[in-house]
């Protein structure tokens, strides 16, 4: 059995349905359930006993202690954040508390369980981080993408307590030994996205009618990953990475924001078209940046070819067309998604 925290989220549920439908594994899936967090993401394995589901949250060590001790995992895979950088800006408490404290309280519980371990089960147990590239901060426009040596330098509070929880399990392996592992991986989408970020967001707003708001000029440089081979790389580190170590996870696909709007309305033009015949790209418009707002991302992803020869599968052309086709043939999921409180948040986001 392996452990999962975040399980219910979009990349976590995406990993634990992916995982499950490879293997016969169990996995124990821990989530707190917060607004990002959905059980419905997760609905295809009901009745499975392959999958237990625990609704808690990681600030709790006593409950990952009993978790642990009952369960026996060989390996946590921890997938569990707060993630939006928006979010972060105007509430960054929340990502302290759960990005920090939590990886803190989940890292002793996973010390104090390792270190009782027969020898043979802990040369054979892993932890492995799951991070993000906005920990390295800012590019220009011709430096090279970041690598594994990049220094740390956030620039946001969801950044920043991400880079912290790096740090953490950088100084658990080296203090203590613990098997660690660490991935940092560059700006995920597919099935299942919350639709507060970037492309849920342009997607359900097309569809409803509604403006496309791009911050700033829209010139923002992001590289893209498509979640299911974000999922595989995992997977890959999981089993062959050396302890200790980090990798860093990209899609090869640098784009600017406004080039992936224009993608979408594109796809929605020609797999849905608005009923007056007129074009998706009429509805974006432009709003204020939002503060802090980084440049540029990108990843060098040659490290996890070179050692465990990994690369992506999908192209951005063959991943962004599956997910639009995902969003078209989903609607009840992203109805019900689309609470009171999502509602309230975007219009005080996007005023």
């Amino acid at each position: 059995m392996i452990l999962v925290t975040g399980g219910a989220g979009f990349i976590g549920s995406n990993f634990v349905l992916d995982w499950l439908g490879a293997s016969n594994e169990a996995i124990l899936n821990l989530d707190k359930l917060t607004y990002s967090g959905n059980l419905a993401n997760l609905a295809s394995l009901n009745g499975n006993p392959h999958h237990i589901f625990v609704q808690g949250d990681i600030t709790d060590g006593s409950l990952i202690e009993g978790l642990l001790i009952k369960h026996q995992p060989r390996a946590v895979i921890h997938f569990a954040a707060e993630s939006h950088v928006d979010r972060s800006i105007h509430g960054p408490e929340d990502f302290i508390q759960t990005n920090i404290v939590g990886t803190f309280r989940l890292l002793e519980a996973v010390r104090a369980y390792w270190s009782k371990l027969p020898q043979a089960d802990q040369e054979n147990f892993r932890f492995l981080h799951v991070s993000t590239d906005e920990i390295y901060g800012s590019l220009s426009p011709d430096a090279p993408a970041f690598t594994e040596r990049n220094p740390h330098e956030p620039n946001s509070p969801y950044s920043a307590s991400k880079a912290a929880s790096d740090h953490l399990v950088r100084a658990y392996h080296h203090t203590y030994g613990l098997p660690t592992l660490t991935t940092n991986c560059s700006n995920n989408y597919g099935p299942f996205h919350f639709p507060e970020k970037l492309i849920p967001l342009m997607i359900v707003n097309a569809l409803a009618g509604k403006p496309l708001p791009i911050y700033g000029d829209g010139q923002q440089i992001r590289d893209w990953l498509y979640v299911k081979d974000h999922c595989r790389a995992i997977c890959r580190v999981l089993e062959a990475g050396r302890i200790g170590e980090t990798y860093n996870i990209g899609g090869w696909n640098e784009k600017q924001n406004i080039e992936i709007v224009n993608t979408l309305c594109t796809l929605l033009d020609e797999l849905q078209p608005r009923a007056d015949g007129r074009s998706y790209t009429e509805q974006i418009t432009y709003v204020k940046d939002r503060p802090g707002h980084d440049r540029r991302y990108a990843i060098d992803a040659t490290k996890l070819y070179t050692e465990l020869g990994w690369k992506p599968t999908e192209t951005f052309a063959t991943g962004i067309r599956k997910t639009v086709q995902w969003y078209l043939d989903n609607p009840q999921w992203t109805s019900d998604v689309q609470s009171g409180a999502y509602r309230d948040w975007l219009n005080k986001q996007y005023a």
